[in-house]
Protein backbone atom coordinates (compact mmCIF):
# COMPACT_ATOMS: atom_id res chain seq x y z
CA UNK A 1 0.00 0.00 0.00
CA UNK A 2 2.12 2.58 -1.06
CA UNK A 3 -0.38 5.43 0.11
CA UNK A 4 0.99 4.87 3.60
CA UNK A 5 4.22 6.71 2.48
CA UNK A 6 2.42 9.56 2.48
CA UNK A 7 2.20 10.06 6.79
CA UNK A 8 6.27 9.92 7.30
CA UNK A 9 6.41 12.33 3.74
CA UNK A 10 3.53 14.84 4.53
CA UNK A 11 4.86 15.12 8.19
CA UNK A 12 8.94 15.62 7.02
CA UNK A 13 8.09 17.93 3.92
CA UNK A 14 5.49 20.13 6.36
CA UNK A 15 8.45 20.41 8.69
CA UNK A 16 11.24 21.27 6.15
CA UNK A 17 8.45 23.98 4.32
CA UNK A 18 7.89 25.31 7.81
CA UNK A 19 11.19 26.01 8.11
CA UNK A 20 12.02 27.33 4.70
CA UNK A 21 8.90 29.42 5.30
CA UNK A 22 10.49 31.32 8.38
CA UNK A 23 13.52 31.68 6.62
CA UNK A 24 11.95 33.33 4.11
CA UNK A 25 9.64 35.23 6.29
CA UNK A 26 12.73 36.72 8.29
CA UNK A 27 14.08 37.77 5.06
CA UNK A 28 11.52 39.56 3.74
CA UNK A 29 10.11 40.84 7.44
CA UNK A 30 6.99 39.15 7.44
CA UNK A 31 6.81 39.54 11.40
CA UNK A 32 4.11 40.02 13.88
CA UNK A 33 5.37 42.91 16.16
CA UNK A 34 3.78 43.23 19.74
CA UNK A 35 1.09 45.91 20.02
CA UNK A 36 -1.44 46.83 23.14
CA UNK A 37 -3.76 43.62 21.48
CA UNK A 38 -1.00 41.15 21.18
CA UNK A 39 -0.21 38.07 23.32
CA UNK A 40 3.14 37.68 22.86
CA UNK A 41 6.02 40.10 23.45
CA UNK A 42 8.85 38.81 20.99
CA UNK A 43 8.98 39.58 17.23
CA UNK A 44 7.83 36.51 15.56
CA UNK A 45 7.65 35.27 11.96
CA UNK A 46 4.02 34.60 10.86
CA UNK A 47 3.12 32.61 7.45
CA UNK A 48 3.91 28.94 8.41
CA UNK A 49 0.49 27.70 8.31
CA UNK A 50 0.81 27.87 4.70
CA UNK A 51 3.11 24.35 5.15
CA UNK A 52 -0.07 22.89 6.55
CA UNK A 53 -2.10 23.97 3.47
CA UNK A 54 0.71 23.07 0.88
CA UNK A 55 1.18 19.31 2.08
CA UNK A 56 -2.20 18.58 3.11
CA UNK A 57 -3.48 19.64 -0.50
CA UNK A 58 -1.04 17.71 -2.19
CA UNK A 59 -1.49 14.50 -0.21
CA UNK A 60 -5.63 14.71 -1.62
CA UNK A 61 -4.93 13.73 -5.02
CA UNK A 62 -3.42 10.42 -3.99
CA UNK A 63 -6.63 9.34 -1.66
CA UNK A 64 -8.63 9.71 -5.49
CA UNK A 65 -6.16 7.97 -7.68
CA UNK A 66 -6.26 4.89 -5.34
CA UNK A 67 -10.17 4.97 -4.66
CA UNK A 68 -9.68 5.83 -0.82
CA UNK A 69 -12.02 8.78 -0.93
CA UNK A 70 -14.69 9.88 -3.84
CA UNK A 71 -13.53 12.59 -5.90
CA UNK A 72 -16.41 14.81 -4.74
CA UNK A 73 -15.33 15.25 -1.05
CA UNK A 74 -11.74 15.59 -2.57
CA UNK A 75 -12.69 18.44 -4.40
CA UNK A 76 -15.39 19.77 -1.95
CA UNK A 77 -12.70 20.30 0.77
CA UNK A 78 -9.79 21.02 -1.53
CA UNK A 79 -11.26 23.60 -3.35
CA UNK A 80 -12.70 25.27 -0.56
CA UNK A 81 -9.47 24.91 1.70
CA UNK A 82 -7.72 26.52 -0.99
CA UNK A 83 -9.58 29.26 -1.57
CA UNK A 84 -9.85 30.15 2.33
CA UNK A 85 -5.81 29.73 2.20
CA UNK A 86 -5.12 32.28 -0.63
CA UNK A 87 -7.47 34.47 0.94
CA UNK A 88 -5.86 34.53 3.79
CA UNK A 89 -2.16 34.46 2.44
CA UNK A 90 -3.23 37.78 0.65
CA UNK A 91 -4.51 39.21 3.94
CA UNK A 92 -1.17 38.05 5.42
CA UNK A 93 0.79 40.21 2.58
CA UNK A 94 -1.19 43.43 2.77
CA UNK A 95 -5.00 43.95 3.64
CA UNK A 96 -7.97 42.77 2.32
CA UNK A 97 -11.30 44.64 3.70
CA UNK A 98 -13.76 42.62 5.69
CA UNK A 99 -16.69 42.32 3.65
CA UNK A 100 -14.58 40.81 0.83
CA UNK A 101 -12.88 38.57 2.70
CA UNK A 102 -16.12 37.56 4.17
CA UNK A 103 -17.77 37.11 0.57
CA UNK A 104 -14.94 34.91 -0.29
CA UNK A 105 -15.47 32.59 2.96
CA UNK A 106 -19.71 32.19 2.41
CA UNK A 107 -17.99 31.67 -1.46
CA UNK A 108 -15.47 28.67 -0.13
CA UNK A 109 -18.60 27.22 2.04
CA UNK A 110 -20.79 27.26 -0.72
CA UNK A 111 -18.18 25.66 -2.56
CA UNK A 112 -17.87 23.24 -0.53
CA UNK A 113 -21.80 22.12 0.04
CA UNK A 114 -22.07 22.17 -3.34
CA UNK A 115 -19.94 19.16 -4.19
CA UNK A 116 -21.04 17.81 -0.70
CA UNK A 117 -24.63 17.52 -1.65
CA UNK A 118 -26.04 20.28 1.20
CA UNK A 119 -26.55 19.38 4.63
CA UNK A 120 -28.15 16.02 5.19
CA UNK A 121 -30.57 15.13 7.76
CA UNK A 122 -29.48 14.58 11.30
CA UNK A 123 -30.77 13.49 14.46
CA UNK A 124 -31.64 16.01 17.25
CA UNK A 125 -32.82 14.68 20.49
CA UNK A 126 -34.11 11.39 19.02
CA UNK A 127 -35.87 13.17 15.74
CA UNK A 128 -34.81 12.90 12.46
CA UNK A 129 -34.87 16.36 10.80
CA UNK A 130 -34.68 17.01 7.38
CA UNK A 131 -34.06 20.59 6.83
CA UNK A 132 -34.11 21.47 2.86
CA UNK A 133 -32.82 24.81 2.42
CA UNK A 134 -33.04 25.59 5.66
CA UNK A 135 -30.09 23.11 6.31
CA UNK A 136 -27.70 24.17 3.20
CA UNK A 137 -28.23 27.68 4.73
CA UNK A 138 -27.05 26.93 8.22
CA UNK A 139 -23.75 24.51 6.98
CA UNK A 140 -22.71 27.67 5.08
CA UNK A 141 -22.91 30.06 8.28
CA UNK A 142 -21.51 27.45 10.28
CA UNK A 143 -18.54 26.49 7.50
CA UNK A 144 -17.46 30.38 7.36
CA UNK A 145 -18.35 30.91 11.33
CA UNK A 146 -15.73 28.11 12.11
CA UNK A 147 -12.97 29.43 9.97
CA UNK A 148 -13.17 32.55 11.13
CA UNK A 149 -13.42 31.16 14.64
CA UNK A 150 -10.30 29.60 14.30
CA UNK A 151 -8.79 32.61 13.31
CA UNK A 152 -9.66 34.14 16.10
CA UNK A 153 -8.31 31.27 18.57
CA UNK A 154 -4.82 31.17 16.85
CA UNK A 155 -3.62 33.56 19.22
CA UNK A 156 -1.54 31.84 21.46
CA UNK A 157 1.41 29.53 20.79
CA UNK A 158 0.25 26.13 19.58
CA UNK A 159 -3.16 26.48 20.62
CA UNK A 160 -4.25 26.02 17.07
CA UNK A 161 -2.34 23.52 16.14
CA UNK A 162 -3.07 21.16 19.34
CA UNK A 163 -7.00 21.82 19.18
CA UNK A 164 -6.46 20.72 15.23
CA UNK A 165 -4.30 17.49 16.16
CA UNK A 166 -6.63 16.49 18.86
CA UNK A 167 -9.55 17.09 17.00
CA UNK A 168 -8.20 15.06 14.03
CA UNK A 169 -6.61 12.34 15.62
CA UNK A 170 -9.68 11.88 18.02
CA UNK A 171 -12.22 11.66 14.62
CA UNK A 172 -9.35 9.16 13.23
CA UNK A 173 -10.19 7.13 16.72
CA UNK A 174 -14.17 7.36 16.47
CA UNK A 175 -14.20 6.49 12.61
CA UNK A 176 -12.36 3.50 13.55
CA UNK A 177 -14.52 2.00 15.41
CA UNK A 178 -17.55 3.36 13.93
CA UNK A 179 -16.39 1.04 10.64
CA UNK A 180 -16.21 4.31 8.15
CA UNK A 181 -12.37 3.91 7.25
CA UNK A 182 -12.99 6.34 3.85
CA UNK A 183 -13.43 8.70 6.82
CA UNK A 184 -9.89 8.42 8.36
CA UNK A 185 -7.82 9.85 5.16
CA UNK A 186 -8.44 13.70 5.69
CA UNK A 187 -8.17 14.17 9.31
CA UNK A 188 -5.41 11.66 9.42
CA UNK A 189 -3.73 13.64 6.95
CA UNK A 190 -4.62 16.93 8.57
CA UNK A 191 -3.27 15.70 11.50
CA UNK A 192 0.21 14.98 9.96
CA UNK A 193 0.47 17.96 8.22
CA UNK A 194 -0.22 19.95 11.36
CA UNK A 195 2.54 17.29 13.73
CA UNK A 196 5.05 19.08 10.98
CA UNK A 197 4.41 22.70 11.94
CA UNK A 198 3.38 22.48 15.24
CA UNK A 199 7.64 22.15 16.09
CA UNK A 200 8.34 24.89 15.18
CA UNK A 201 4.93 26.70 16.87
CA UNK A 202 5.27 24.93 19.77
CA UNK A 203 5.55 27.22 22.91
CA UNK A 204 7.61 29.36 22.87
CA UNK A 205 6.79 29.73 18.76
CA UNK A 206 9.41 30.02 16.02
CA UNK A 207 6.48 31.08 13.96
CA UNK A 208 3.21 31.78 13.79
CA UNK A 209 0.44 30.22 11.08
CA UNK A 210 -1.22 33.29 9.74
CA UNK A 211 -4.81 34.04 8.58
CA UNK A 212 -3.79 31.76 5.78
CA UNK A 213 -3.04 28.50 7.84
CA UNK A 214 -5.73 29.40 10.67
CA UNK A 215 -8.30 30.25 8.07
CA UNK A 216 -7.66 27.34 5.91
CA UNK A 217 -7.93 24.55 9.26
CA UNK A 218 -11.28 26.52 10.36
CA UNK A 219 -12.71 25.17 6.58
CA UNK A 220 -11.05 22.22 6.60
CA UNK A 221 -12.10 21.06 9.82
CA UNK A 222 -15.75 22.00 8.82
CA UNK A 223 -16.13 19.79 5.53
CA UNK A 224 -14.19 17.09 7.24
CA UNK A 225 -17.44 17.29 9.95
CA UNK A 226 -19.76 17.78 6.91
CA UNK A 227 -18.38 14.74 5.24
CA UNK A 228 -19.29 12.61 8.48
CA UNK A 229 -22.32 13.79 8.94
CA UNK A 230 -23.13 12.15 5.63
CA UNK A 231 -22.55 8.82 7.58
CA UNK A 232 -24.18 9.59 10.07
CA UNK A 233 -25.08 12.28 12.98
CA UNK A 234 -23.56 10.61 15.50
CA UNK A 235 -20.07 11.51 13.70
CA UNK A 236 -21.15 15.18 12.79
CA UNK A 237 -21.86 15.71 16.65
CA UNK A 238 -18.44 13.95 17.81
CA UNK A 239 -17.29 16.86 15.82
CA UNK A 240 -19.07 19.58 17.18
CA UNK A 241 -17.76 18.07 20.31
CA UNK A 242 -14.38 17.50 19.55
CA UNK A 243 -13.72 21.20 18.86
CA UNK A 244 -15.74 22.68 21.61
CA UNK A 245 -13.06 24.10 22.91
CA UNK A 246 -12.77 26.63 20.44
CA UNK A 247 -16.31 26.90 19.39
CA UNK A 248 -17.43 27.68 22.75
CA UNK A 249 -14.47 29.92 24.05
CA UNK A 250 -15.14 32.16 20.46
CA UNK A 251 -19.02 32.30 20.27
CA UNK A 252 -19.46 33.18 23.65
CA UNK A 253 -16.55 35.98 23.42
CA UNK A 254 -18.43 37.14 20.51
CA UNK A 255 -21.45 37.41 22.17
CA UNK A 256 -20.44 39.75 24.93
CA UNK A 257 -19.10 41.81 22.48
CA UNK A 258 -21.95 42.21 19.99
CA UNK A 259 -24.40 42.81 23.49
CA UNK A 260 -21.70 45.20 24.77
CA UNK A 261 -21.57 47.00 21.14
CA UNK A 262 -18.21 46.27 20.23
CA UNK A 263 -17.20 46.27 16.51
CA UNK A 264 -16.20 42.49 16.20
CA UNK A 265 -13.87 42.78 13.55
CA UNK A 266 -11.54 44.61 15.43
CA UNK A 267 -8.46 42.84 17.29
CA UNK A 268 -8.54 42.33 21.07
CA UNK A 269 -7.72 40.23 23.59
CA UNK A 270 -10.94 39.23 25.48
CA UNK A 271 -11.09 35.77 24.90
CA UNK A 272 -10.78 33.06 27.99
CA UNK A 273 -7.75 31.65 26.94
CA UNK A 274 -5.60 34.89 26.16
CA UNK A 275 -7.04 35.94 29.83
CA UNK A 276 -5.79 32.31 31.07
CA UNK A 277 -2.18 33.26 29.11
CA UNK A 278 -2.01 36.40 31.08
CA UNK A 279 -2.71 35.06 34.27
CA UNK A 280 -0.38 32.51 34.32
CA UNK A 281 1.92 34.76 32.93
CA UNK A 282 3.03 32.01 29.81
CA UNK A 283 1.29 30.22 26.75
CA UNK A 284 2.60 26.40 27.38
CA UNK A 285 0.01 26.18 29.93
CA UNK A 286 -3.36 26.93 28.20
CA UNK A 287 -1.70 25.29 24.84
CA UNK A 288 -1.75 21.93 27.32
CA UNK A 289 -4.68 22.69 28.82
CA UNK A 290 -6.87 22.76 26.05
CA UNK A 291 -5.07 19.02 25.43
CA UNK A 292 -6.14 17.86 28.14
CA UNK A 293 -9.40 18.63 27.74
CA UNK A 294 -9.66 17.32 24.31
CA UNK A 295 -8.08 14.00 25.61
CA UNK A 296 -10.00 13.54 29.07
CA UNK A 297 -12.93 15.41 28.90
CA UNK A 298 -14.36 16.00 24.86
CA UNK A 299 -13.12 12.44 22.99
CA UNK A 300 -14.87 10.35 26.16
CA UNK A 301 -17.85 12.79 25.19
CA UNK A 302 -17.99 11.94 21.21
CA UNK A 303 -17.10 8.25 22.30
CA UNK A 304 -19.97 7.88 24.50
CA UNK A 305 -22.08 9.37 21.32
CA UNK A 306 -20.89 7.66 18.42
CA UNK A 307 -20.32 4.11 20.55
CA UNK A 308 -22.82 4.06 23.92
CA UNK A 309 -25.67 5.17 22.34
CA UNK A 310 -25.54 8.94 23.92
CA UNK A 311 -28.18 11.23 22.31
CA UNK A 312 -25.69 13.53 19.85
CA UNK A 313 -26.97 16.85 21.27
CA UNK A 314 -26.84 16.05 24.89
CA UNK A 315 -23.62 14.94 24.34
CA UNK A 316 -23.08 18.65 23.14
CA UNK A 317 -24.91 19.94 26.27
CA UNK A 318 -22.65 17.61 28.33
CA UNK A 319 -19.39 18.69 26.60
CA UNK A 320 -19.95 22.45 26.81
CA UNK A 321 -21.52 23.34 30.10
CA UNK A 322 -17.86 22.00 31.88
CA UNK A 323 -16.70 24.94 29.19
CA UNK A 324 -19.13 27.33 29.67
CA UNK A 325 -17.87 27.12 32.79
CA UNK A 326 -14.73 28.25 32.10
CA UNK A 327 -14.81 30.84 29.87
CA UNK A 328 -16.80 32.50 32.40
CA UNK A 329 -14.19 31.52 34.85
CA UNK A 330 -11.90 33.27 32.66
CA UNK A 331 -13.75 36.52 31.95
CA UNK A 332 -14.64 35.78 27.97
CA UNK A 333 -15.94 38.29 26.37
CA UNK A 334 -14.97 41.01 28.88
CA UNK A 335 -13.23 43.96 28.81
CA UNK A 336 -9.52 43.98 29.77
CA UNK A 337 -9.83 46.82 32.05
CA UNK A 338 -12.90 45.59 33.98
CA UNK A 339 -11.13 42.54 34.96
CA UNK A 340 -8.51 44.14 36.34
CA UNK A 341 -10.06 46.10 38.80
Amino acid sequence: MIYLWLVPVVAVLSFVLTASLRRYALARSIIDIPNARSSHTVPTPRGGGVAIVVTFLASLPVFGVFELVPWQQLIALGGAGALVAVIGFMDDHGHIAARWRLLGHFGAGIWALAWLGGFPPVTLFGISLELHWFGHVFATIYLVWLLNLYNFMDGIDGIASVEALCACLGACLLYGLSGAPTLIWGPLMLAVAVAGFLYWNFPPARIFMGDAGSGFLGIALGVLSLQAAWVSSELFWAWVILLGVFIVDATFTLIRRLLRGDKVYEAHRSHAYQFASRRFGKHLPVTLAVGAINLFWLLPVAYSVTQLGLDGAWGVIIAYVPLITLALKFHAGQLEATTAT
